[in-house]
């Protein structure tokens, strides 16, 4: 297993800052993330070199370096337009608050390789080496892990996650995005730690968690949310995050996510989320409700169990306002989708044309293959209620589209206003009934629309 020769910009930069080190007779090698990708057959998302020169060394070589953590012995070269993390090899030690080091000491490459998290992310590339053959430096054997496709923490996996508690979260990253095991004694660490997790940054936590859960753009390694949800709760790891109980459900009872993953649409962060908290939270909430009770009952959720999620989950994870409220009417989108029957056609239309209807709609296919085949937590007539709403939808959904579900409203307030209607909210009342007049195609033009209102007292 060697790393790919294909070469991009980021790589060619790097190459050459090894070059013009290795020229000053200093050890330099690419390192970490980027060896391990390209022996994966992926694009890295940038490329880094670890080096024996030390700083100061490195600024004489490179004119233009920048400090970005000289105390940790890192700089940033620019190079070909590119701009490259050069670190020295270093030792860490004395983690004092369970995520940096007190003290670093700059040392060789295999000293550095033992300071890493994972052996699939200590491996070293020399570019320049004669034979190819040579390139690849694994002083922990994180070749071999490679090949079984397993992550495996460096050294004692409980004294690396001692030293940064966040690993427990990238350990889950890994696995996830690239269809890895934990192998059995990181595993272990990762449960007995757990706790500890809330000793990191509510920042840092919600960035590890929308890196996980979503596509990666500058990476062509996809990614596997429900893998990623069921290793987090089989951990123990939900508490921390979430920053609620430990889930007591099964942890591949995570289906809504299983399903949405195979709908056409891609999910966004939200929607994930949406399908996290469905999966987590709802079932309790329908056990045993009739078919009558459906709609009802999932708007009751909505409204009261998922809002009161959502808020503990936007300081957990430090979510935005936009994915905050995304989440939000998502959610509140689905519940509308299961009244799809009792909607008139304007209804209808309103909810095609909601930008979000896109990804509610995957959710409500979600739900509905996963809670009326899989889970026996629905009565038999809810679980038929369920089901034939989003056949229904499925069916009378292509044909509204066709007929246009968001056209210009033939009639506006100044229309009304130059009509004698005096400005307030009996204006917008009466704009929402023409347009949803103009929807149902009860008016097709400005003519029929002024004289629709003119009738209207």
């Amino acid at each position: 297993m060697t790393p790919s020769a294909k070469s991009n910009p980021a790589r060619d930069a790097a190459v050459a800052i090894v070059r013009r080190l290795q020229a000053a007779h200093h050890v330099a090698y690419l390192a970490g993330g980027c060896v391990r990708d390209e022996l994966l057959g992926l694009t890295p998302k940038d490329y880094d070199v670890a080096t024996s020169a030390k700083p100061p060394e490195v600024r004489h070589l490179f004119s233009g370096a920048r400090r970005v953590g000289e105390a940790f012995g890192v700089m940033l070269v620019r190079q070909r337009d590119q701009f490259i993390e050069v670190a020295t090899f270093r030792a860490e030690s004395d983690y004092a608050d369970g995520r940096r080091p007190t003290h670093v000491t700059f040392t060789d490459a295999a000293h550095d390789a033992e300071r890493r998290d994972f052996t699939i992310n200590g491996l070293f590339e020399d570019p320049l080496a004669n034979r190819r053959a040579d390139r690849v430096i694994d002083y922990v054997d994180g070749l071999a892990d490679l090949q079984r496709k397993r992550v495996r923490a460096i050294g004692d996996p409980d004294q690396r996650f001692s030293e940064d508690y966040l690993r427990m979260l990238r350990a889950v990253r890994f696995a996830a995005r690239l269809g890895f095991s934990l192998e059995g004694r990181t595993a272990a660490a990762i449960r007995s730690h757990a706790g500890q997790l809330t000793r990191i940054s509510r920042e840092r936590i919600g960035q590890e968690l929308a890196w996980m859960l979503t596509p990666a753009p500058s990476e062509n390694a996809a990614s596997d949310p429900a893998r990623a949800v069921e290793l987090i709760q089989r951990l123990g790891l939900d508490a921390p995050v979430l920053d609620e109980s430990h889930s007591d459900a099964k942890p591949r009872l995570v289906t809504a996510l299983q399903r949405q993953a195979s709908t056409a649409v891609s999910p966004a962060y939200a929607t994930v989320l949406a399908a996290w908290i469905l999966d987590r939270h709802l079932p309790q909430q329908f056990a045993g409700r009739s078919a009558n009770d459906l709609p009802d009952t999932f708007g009751r959720f909505v409204t009261h169990t998922a809002a009161s999620v959502i808020r503990r989950w936007r300081h957990a994870l430090c979510l935005t306002n936009d994915h905050r409220d995304a989440l939000r009417h998502t959610l509140q989108l689905m519940a509308k989708a299961l009244t799809w029957p009792t909607l008139h056609v304007a209804g209808r239309k309103r909810l095609l044309a909601e930008t979000l209807w896109p990804q509610a709609h995957s959710l409500v296919r979600a739900m509905a293959s996963t809670y009326t085949a899989r889970l026996p937590f629905l009565a038999i007539g809810a679980a038929r209620t369920l089901r034939n709403a989003a056949r229904q939808v499925d069916r009378d959904a292509p044909t509204l589209l066709a007929q246009g579900v968001w056209p210009t409203p033939l009639v506006n307030g100044d229309d009304l206003l130059a009509l004698g209607r005096k400005p307030g909210p009996a204006i917008g009342r009466l704009l929402h009934q023409a347009y949803d007049a103009q929807l149902e195609g009860r008016i097709r033009s400005k003519s029929e629309a002024i004289a629709w209102v003119s009738q209207r007292r």
